[in-house]
């Protein structure tokens, strides 16, 4: 049988908090084959994520992909690793501390209780698990789980739902839970990455076209009902016209292809590589569904697709960043937030106090 951890002490009387689960995708503790090895068996076994019957899949997993693709994959790591460690860990970690200063912030004027504000990773650590049992020893009756992926996915959010319902299925004592599906669409986020354009075309200029790539995904999920592709779409409509840009000038991709199944087209380097050698000499290239700078958007992107638009005939790539730690992002994920806990109380008395007060209140009119 598994071994589960003991659940926290409940402590009576204690006062009742709001919880903020951030989380993010994952990534391995260290730029080396031994720790890739350990974060793509996590990652490339999950059901959402490789959507092949397990007799199939698990022998050329483990027989094949995990034997040759962690030294690969551990290079690409060690170019973009930094002083403070992987940059998806560290902005996510940034993202958490500033949205609990947003947070706080923003509520103590109504004179309320901060939230409580973790982050996870829905692979490697910190766990969704191991975040949850911190925000429920700390008094979260009530929890909130926001992804830091805009647009909604199985392959992604989902599974980092399932992880919450596995935690949930081992309380006795359940927090109310409430999931943030997707905020493809929020005025906030469409704004933070429009400023994010126009203050990199104040500083250096417009490109010929603006090219958006998005993570990509197998086709087959949107034909099974997965509304990804059609976010996409949305936030990508939503930022030109914020931009005022004509349709002409725009072009939206999908990156990260894995396997020879088809993915969700157009694909982002076969694009830039069609557009050079069709005469545009310049493109401005953001990735809206990353809210933080990590392999694929480094390395994939800004290296990768970088060097194949300028071998086949550009001559200017330019790779606007993440919103990362952006005012406007984080505020914008501060609204979110605010709007999903609508209808919690956000300052609550704790139980034997609420009891004692009920007790004096029934002894005063006793009394009269």
């Amino acid at each position: 049988m598994p071994h589960h951890a003991p659940e926290p002490a409940f402590v009576h009387g204690q006062h009742a908090r709001i919880g903020v689960l951030l989380f993010n995708l994952g990534t391995p503790d260290a730029p080396t084959a031994p720790a890739l090895r350990r974060y793509l068996a996590e990652f490339l076994s999950d059901p959402r994520v490789v959507e092949i019957p397990r007799a199939l899949w698990l022998p050329l997993l483990y027989g094949i992909i995990l034997v040759v693709r962690p030294a690969k994959s551990a290079a690409k790591y060690a170019s973009i690793w930094t002083a403070e460690g992987s940059p998806l860990a560290v902005w996510t970690r940034k993202q958490a501390t500033l949205l609990r200063g947003y947070l706080g912030e923003r509520l103590q004027r109504d004179g309320a209780a901060p939230p409580l504000v973790r982050h996870a990773m829905r692979y490697g650590k910190p766990a969704i698990a191991s975040a949850l049992d911190e925000l429920k020893a700390e008094g979260a009756t009530r929890i909130l789980l926001l992804p830091l992926y805009p647009q909604y996915s199985a392959t992604t959010t989902a599974s980092a739902f399932d992880k919450v319902y596995e935690w949930a299925s081992r309380q006795r004592r359940v927090p109310e839970l409430r999931f943030v599906n997707s905020y493809h669409d929020d005025p906030g986020y469409i704004e933070a990455l429009a400023l994010s354009v126009l203050q990199h075309w104040q500083t250096n200029g417009r490109a010929e076209r603006l090219v958006m790539s998005f993570h990509g995904v197998p086709e087959r999920t949107l034909q099974l009902g997965d509304p990804y592709h059609c976010e996409c779409l949305k936030t990508a409509r939503l930022l030109a016209e914020r931009l005022t840009l004509p349709p002409e000038r725009v072009k939206v991709t999908f990156q990260s292809r894995f396997g020879k199944a088809r993915w969700l087209e157009p694909y982002t380097e076969p694009t830039l590589v069609e557009l050079a050698r069709s005469g545009v000499k310049s493109v401005d290239l953001i990735c809206p569904g990353f809210t933080g700078d990590c392999l694929e958007t480094l390395e994939e992107i800004d290296q990768e697709a970088r060097a194949a638009f300028l071998q086949a005939g550009g001559a200017s790539f330019n790779y606007i960043p993440c919103l990362n730690d952006r005012h406007e992002f984080i505020a914008a994920l501060a609204g979110v937030a605010i709007r999903h806990m609508g209808g919690w109380p956000l300052q609550e008395t704790p139980t034997a106090e609420r009891e004692s007060s009920a007790a004096r209140a029934r002894a005063a009119g006793a009394t009269r």
